[in-house]
């Protein structure tokens, strides 16, 4: 049975999976996730956002949004976005997880790989349409708040940036606290900090954070 109390996004629904309330998304698996009468499970301790949904942030999505998702990998949580999702954008730099996102894409109309680099808005700007509703960035790289910042020109007004802060792909010396809050300073340079929350026990040394333009 699903669950109508959560603010999960249309597409979306809490099932009863191998005996276990999950979340899922209608689709075809993707990484060997537990599935049942079409639903595919989606697994928080491979998904920030998965992850995010779970501990209750204001995530603001609601179905059907226009998403460009930085970050995509393998297609793990970006096809989940897709199933429920409109038009999903999904950037990705790396050759080898490339390869698997463009066949999560295969199932998927909605779902338009970009092998492209995230820190790079302008390569991508002639394809991705301008104003989507959400900015999903899941990007292991230093300057993970710079990613952000360049590609906050494609997000709409009302628009929401869902972010997931990796504390040691910016710095593997000193406290995730501290690399939180620089990450959450340079994120003030184009956005208004909404909401924050770590992302334990799915996720150590995550930060979520949610965000709108200034």
């Amino acid at each position: 049975m699903s669950e109508t109390s959560e603010r999960l996004p249309a597409g979306v629904e809490r099932r009863s999976i191998e005996g276990r309330s999950r979340l899922a998304t209608r689709g075809e698996p993707v990484y060997g996730e537990p599935t049942a009468d079409g639903w595919r499970t989606w697994d928080p301790n491979r998904s920030k956002l998965g992850a995010m949904i779970e501990l209750g942030m204001d995530h603001g999505l609601v179905g059907d949004e226009t998403v460009l998702y930085l970050g995509a990998a393998a297609g793990t949580t970006v096809s989940h976005v897709a199933d429920f999702a409109g038009p999903t954008y999904a950037v990705e730099f790396a050759a080898r997880p490339a390869r698997d996102l463009l066949s999560a894409a295969e199932t998927r109309d909605r779902l338009i790989p970009l092998l492209k680099d995230a820190r790079r808005p302008e390569t991508y700007g002639h394809v991705v349409e301008a104003d989507v509703d959400a900015i999903i960035q899941d990007v292991a790289t230093r300057g993970q708040a710079a990613v952000a910042v360049r590609n906050a020109r494609f997000l709409a007004p009302d628009g929401r940036l869902l972010l997931a802060v990796k504390a040691r792909s910016e710095d593997v010396t000193d406290a995730p606290a501290a690399v939180f809050e620089r990450t959450l300073d340079r994120l003030r340079d184009r956005y208004e900090i909404r909401e924050t929350e770590r992302l334990d026990p799915y996720h150590e040394d995550h930060l979520g954070v949610i965000a709108t333009l200034r």
